[in-house]
C-alpha cells in the first residue's frame, strides 16, 4: 500500500510503499475511497496531543470499502462500504464503557493518533467501529461526517435545545452542524477569526442569519455557543454572548489555555462543558439526521501524495469547508 507517515512530531509526512495490513480477530481491513484531513491531525503532526504511535500514518475521517476481513468478522461485510472514525477501540469494561460512555473510556485506541490512519491506500479497523454507509453518496462528501460531522453532532447536543446557537470558528465542523440547525429551525450566529470575510460569507451561504468576527457582540443574546476553533480567548467572548443560564460548549480535543477572567462572565448560572470524542450511538443518530437535512459537505480534493499541502491549507486558514485526500 501507498501511505503518508509520520516519523517525528513537527517533520513534514513522507510518502511510502508498505505491504498491504492483515486485519486481526475482529478486524476489517479497507481499502480508502477518501480520507478528510481534521484539525485533530494538526495537533497530532504539531505536538499539540502529546506521544502518537510513531511512525504513524494520521486520518481518522476515512471512507473505504471492505477487502478482507479477520476471525470473527462475518465475510458478508466484504464489499461493504464503512467510515472509519476517530474513536478505534475501547476496552469495553471500565466504569465509563460499562456507563455507556464509551467516548471516556479509559484504555481508548484512537484512528490516526494511537494505531493507523486514513492517509493512505489502505488500513485496517476493528468492524465494531467501522459504521456502514451508503454505496450510491459520494465518498468525498461522506468523509468530512466522520469527524467533523459527528464532534459537531454531539457538540450539538450538549448545546441544548436553544432557538440561537453562536458557532465559533467556521470551518469544517461549524459548516455541517449549521445546516442540520437550519434544518432544526434554529438561528445560527457565524464568528470567524478577525477579518475572515470569506468565512463570513460562506456561513451566510449556507444559513446563518449573521456573521462577524469573533470579539464582535452578536446583535442578539445567544441560548449556547459552540467553539470549535481551538483558541482559549473565545471562551470569556463566548460567556459575553449567552444569556443568562446559557452554554458554552468546546467542541476540539485541544485549546490554548483559557485567560483568567471575572467570575461575572460565568455567573447567572451560565455553564462551560467540554466535548469528547464520540461514542457509536452518536453515529447511529447523526447518519440519519444529516441525510434527512439535506446536509452537503464542502471539499476541497487533494491527491494523497498532497497530504503536506492540505494540512498547511488547513493551518494557514485558507479552506471553506474540508480537505479531503484520495488515494
Amino acid at each position: 500500500m501507498k501511505a503518508m507517515i509520520l516519523e517525528g512530531v513537527g517533520f513534514p509526512l513522507r510518502p511510502v510503499e508498505w505491504p498491504d495490513p492483515v486485519p486481526q480477530k475482529g478486524q476489517l481491513m479497507l481499502r480508502v475511497e477518501a480520507c478528510a484531513v481534521c484539525r485533530t491531525d494538526l495537533h497530532v503532526c504539531d505536538g499539540d496531543l502529546a506521544d502518537p504511535k510513531l511512525p504513524l500514518i494520521p486520518g481518522h475521517e476515512i471512507v473505504g470499502i471492505v477487502e478482507a476481513v479477520g476471525d470473527g468478522v462475518a465475510s458478508s461485510r466484504i464489499g461493504e462500504r464503512v467510515g472509519v472514525p476517530w474513536l478505534g477501540h475501547t476496552c469495553g469494561c471500565c466504569a465509563f464503557c460499562l456507563n455507556r460512555e464509551e467516548n471516556l473510556c479509559d484504555r481508548p485506541q484512537f484512528t490516526g493518533y494511537t494505531r493507523d490512519g486514513g492517509f493512505a491506500t489502505h488500513v485496517v479497523a476493528d468492524a465494531d467501529y467501522a459504521f456502514a454507509l451508503d454505496m450510491q453518496a459520494d465518498p468525498v462528501a461522506l468523509a468530512p461526517l466522520l469527524c467533523a460531522g459527528l464532534i459537531g453532532w454531539r457538540s450539538l447536543k450538549k448545546a441544548g435545545d436553544g432557538a440561537r446557537i453562536g458557532l465559533y470558528g467556521f470551518g469544517a465542523a461549524a459548516h455541517i452542524i449549521a445546516q442540520v440547525c437550519g434544518w432544526q429551525g434554529r438561528e445560527v450566529y457565524a464568528f470567524s477569526r478577525r477579518g475572515d470575510v470569506a468565512a463570513q460569507r460562506f456561513a451566510l451561504d449556507l444559513g446563518a442569519v449573521w456573521a462577524g468576527d469573533s470579539n464582535e457582540p452578536p446583535p442578539v443574546m445567544l441560548d449556547a455557543a459552540i467553539i470549535f476553533a481551538p483558541v482559549g480567548e473565545l471562551v470569556p467572548a463566548a460567556l459575553k454572548a449567552v444569556r443568562k443560564g446559557g452554554r458554552v460548549v468546546c467542541g476540539g480535543i485541544h485549546m490554548s489555555d483559557l485567560p483568567a477572567m471575572p467570575y461575572a462572565l460565568i455567573w447567572g448560572e451560565r455553564s462551560v462543558v467540554s466535548v469528547a470524542n464520540l461514542t457509536r450511538e452518536d453515529a447511529a443518530e447523526f447518519f440519519p439526521v444529516a441525510r434527512r437535512a439535506g446536509v452537503r459537505t464542502h471539499t476541497t480534493i487533494y491527491p494523497l501524495i498532497d497530504a503536506n499541502r492540505a494540512l498547511d491549507d488547513l493551518r494557514a486558514g485558507r479552506l471553506s469547508g474540508a480537505a479531503v485526500l484520495t488515494p
